[in-house]
């Protein structure tokens, strides 16, 4: 009993909320502190979190702050070093992963087990992209991208470089996936005619893939790649559309494997365990029932999330499970509310960098607000465990709301609704005949084929009626970013809400959700322009927000497997920006053009200017004379010309680019394209007067045939933007390009080294945010390498090709 005392308060739910806080406390550091701090501080907060003492909780908080802090530090020495560049070489390892492939890339994680050339690579994972042969026909005995499954090990011909990724408002922050996940880095095999299978597949991923493709080719309907994702958290046959589509009526947490069903399948296993306890009486004598039914559960718990991938929410179940199980065994009580405490400190200690996943807050928050607000105790009758059923979801909904948006951005208007019926539906039918299938698939092949069958039948009845739903324009709520303090605002306005009755305040609550669900949107004034330099690696993709107008000039190269755009309309959603009417395309180059059709499959009414002679359907001749004003802000055209071409100049070329001038009551803005020394010099012939700018877009990416000596002299502007990709293959912008716009007077920024670029022309003058400083994070790339460099930031981007 004296053990019990002293290891209750130890890892009890205080303890387990102060590590927790800690460790929220270091993954919102913009950075680190030393690790000749962050190491002896973890070890003192250790010794006095075991110590009996009143200051136990305090010493898990200062624990749960070092000792993440010590993990991150650790997490990005086993990555490349931010600062390097890309290098070729040879290596060997397996793939470890499900690959997806795609008609022009297959993407796949893979394990180095040795390397020649880098021998620090050994036992690290890269994501890899295989790109499909750029020229000649494809064909299976060219490609051997189709011949990569799961489990095989390969020597592959990589370009390795650092993880990077492009940092936007509301954007994927694929740096924090690469911490999160373990990856050291970014691979793309370079010479496929270096790359051989070593050993063909085998083990545990290998029999993951076989398993779906099974699936795959016994159910032969299209509801098959949602079978797939539910037995075996393989969704690589979703596409952006049907993510979208989950996503509008709030069910991407029943697709992807969650905890629940990670807990169905522990209480199959429980039932079973007992019923044959049940029928064979001699099994008791050797083993009691309760305690054999809960090691079954823990062990099928385990097994399951092994199985599905061992994604965090299924690691989490089953840690959950299996401090029950372990609590049942050594006959010690275990409440909800310790065996979350337990779960959370079993979950951190060896991983604590677990709190930057957005289901870790999102299952142990739920679990949290349904422990507060919820009778305990099981319900008695059809119509209490009803009442039940109808009270847990509308926690759910209100409870998990202000997380929702910090985390995504925005909720489903219909998630709550939808949830009801559907819930169960998939839950006790869909996900049960999915996984029998898959277990009887695993003891004689083709036996899973009738439990798929029937799951698909269920799950496509339902979706069927839903997809009208989730194509409705409405049915997300997407919200502008609110401040840093509104989320801890809101979640205390949501506690408010939930207090019982006559203890709690509703109008008082609701104050504290404005900032969150009503935040301030910040547009220019009458007569101000505001510009937003897109982060989207070699290419262009520029915002222009007036006061009630908005332009898209570029739209990038092409983002998204399925059609999605991923990066331009987050950040419209994330600055509370309606979606621009008109698209201004410079010229018909996939870099500036690519992402036009993902924009135009979403906003189908979208006007779009081209310069004449465009590839572009139904666009609008984009050419020089061309004006027009929007809240005191005139928009105008100044190249090409309509009837004298410019020497070389064809439709699609760089020389034919739309040149925009927009010139608000506090300053300009030029925005040149990709025109080079004859369309400058054109320009300076025939409007010179008109290129004297505030701010410009630096001319094809800062190529060394561009920003001409006269031309940079005409424009002499206070800010020049360069939109490049990091280390690209061109090395732009050039060292002398850089310098020439730096002689003038400007400052040169470039979207590799600081993300996107937001400048304001107002009654304040000209201001700039640069993304990367604006939300710094510790496992920032570029800040990384910068703090480590010598040269600055511009000159190392200029330095040449370095990949």
């Amino acid at each position: 009993m004296a053990a019990d005392r002293t290891l209750s308060p130890l890892l009890g739910p205080a303890c387990a909320a102060a590590l927790v806080t800690g460790a929220l406390a270091c993954v919102l550091l913009p950075v680190l502190p030393p690790l000749w701090a962050s190491v002896p501080v973890a070890a003192v907060a250790a010794l006095g979190w075991v110590l009996r003492w009143r200051g136990r909780a305090a010493a898990a908080l200062l624990f749960g702050l070092a000792w993440p802090c010590c993990h991150g530090y650790w997490a990005l020495q086993a990555q490349l070093p931010a600062g390097a560049a890309a290098r070729d070489v040879l290596v060997r390892g397996q793939v470890v992963d499900l690959p997806k492939q795609a008609p022009g890339y297959t993407r796949f994680e893979f394990r180095v087990d040795a390397s020649d050339a880098m021998p620090t690579l050994r036992g690290k994972r890269l994501q890899v992209l295989w790109h499909a042969p750029r020229r000649g026909p494809v064909d299976a005995g060219t490609d051997h991208r189709h011949r990569l499954h799961a489990g095989a090990d390969w020597q592959l011909s990589l370009r390795v470089r650092p993880p990077r990724s492009r940092i936007n408002p509301g954007g994927f922050d694929g740096e924090r996936h690469a911490l999160l996940n373990g990856l050291a880095g970014n691979g793309s095999v370079r010479d496929a005619s270096a790359t051989r299978q070593l050993r063909p597949a085998h083990g545990l991923p290998a029999w993951r893939e076989r398993t779906s493709a099974a699936i795959a080719r016994q159910i032969a309907h299209p509801s098959a790649r949602f079978i797939q994702a539910l037995a075996l958290g393989d969704t690589r046959g979703l596409s952006d559309v049907d993510w979208a589509q989950l996503r509008a009526l709030g069910l991407t947490h029943l697709i992807a494997i969650s905890g629940f069903h990670v807990g169905l399948v522990a209480g199959f296993a429980a039932l079973l365990c007992s019923a044959l306890w049940r029928s064979w009486s001699g099994l008791a004598g050797f083993w009691p029932r309760p305690q054999a039914a809960a090691c079954a559960a823990a062990v099928a718990a385990a097994g399951y999330a092994v199985v599905a991938g061992s994604e965090l929410p299924t690691v989490r179940t089953a840690l959950m499970i299996a401090v029950v199980a372990l609590a049942r065994v050594v006959r010690r009580p275990v409440t909800v509310a310790q065996g979350l405490a337990l779960a959370a400190l079993a979950m951190l200690l060896p991983a604590p960098l677990s709190v930057l996943s957005a289901g870790f807050w999102l299952s142990f928050g739920g679990v949290l607000w349904l422990l507060w607000c919820l009778p305990q105790g099981r319900p008695k009758g059809f119509v209490a465990m009803l009442r039940g059923a109808l009270a847990g979801q509308g926690v759910a909904s209100v409870a998990l709301l202000p997380l929702a948006v910090a985390l995504f951005g925005g909720t489903a208007r219909l998630g709550p609704l939808v949830n009801l019926p559907v819930i169960p539906l998939w839950s006790l039918l869909v996900v049960p005949l999915a996984l029998l299938g898959t277990a009887l698939e695993a003891l004689r092949s083709g036996a899973g084929q009738w439990p798929w069958r029937a799951a698909a039948w269920v799950f496509d009845a339902s979706w069927q009626l839903m997809q009208p739903l989730a194509e409705h324009p409405q049915a997300m709520w997407w919200l502008a970013q609110g401040p840093a303090w509104a989320l801890p605002a809101a979640l205390l306005g949501v506690f408010w809400w939930l207090l019982p009755r006559g203890a709690g305040a509703v109008l008082a609550g609701s104050l504290l959700c404005l900032p969150l669900l009503w935040p301030a949107r910040s547009a220019p004034q009458q007569g101000e322009l505001e510009l937003v330099v897109h982060d989207v690696g070699q290419g262009t993709a520029v915002l222009l927000r007036t006061a009630h107008h908005a332009l898209w000039y570029d739209v990038g190269p092409p983002a998204g497997s399925e059609g999605e755009e991923r990066t331009l309309l987050p950040t419209l959603r994330a600055l509370g920006q309606l979606p621009p009417a008109r698209v201004m395309i410079s010229h018909d180059h996939l870099d500036h053009s690519g992402n036009l059709a993902a924009l135009r499959r979403q906003l189908p009414g979208l006007e779009v200017l081209a310069p004449r002679g465009s590839a572009i359907a139904t666009a609008g001749t984009c050419q020089q004379g061309l004006r027009w004003q929007w809240d005191g802000v005139d928009f105008q055209v100044l190249h090409p010309p309509d009837a004298v071409p410019v020497a070389g100049m064809k439709g699609a070329d760089n020389e034919a680019s739309c040149v925009l001038r927009v010139a608000g009551a506090h300053g300009v803005v030029l925005l040149p394209g990709d025109i080079g020394r004859p369309g400058e010099q054109a320009l300076l012939a025939g409007a010179a007067g008109a290129l004297r700018a505030d701010v410009v877009l630096v001319p094809h990416h800062g190529s060394g045939g561009s920003s001409t000596p006269g031309w940079v002299k005409a424009v002499a502007p206070q800010l020049a933007v360069v939109s490049a990709g990091h280390q690209n293959r061109f090395g732009h912008p050039k060292r002398d390009v850089v310098q020439r716009w730096q002689a003038a007077g400007a400052e040169v920024l470039s979207t590799a080294e600081s993300g996107a670029i937001r400048v304001w022309l107002g009654a304040q003058g000209l201001q700039l945010r640069e993304q990367r400083i604006h939300a710094a994070r510790w496992w920032d790339a570029a800040g990384r390498a910068r703090s480590a460099a010598i040269l600055s930031p511009i000159e190392q981007a200029a330095v040449g090709p370095e990949g």
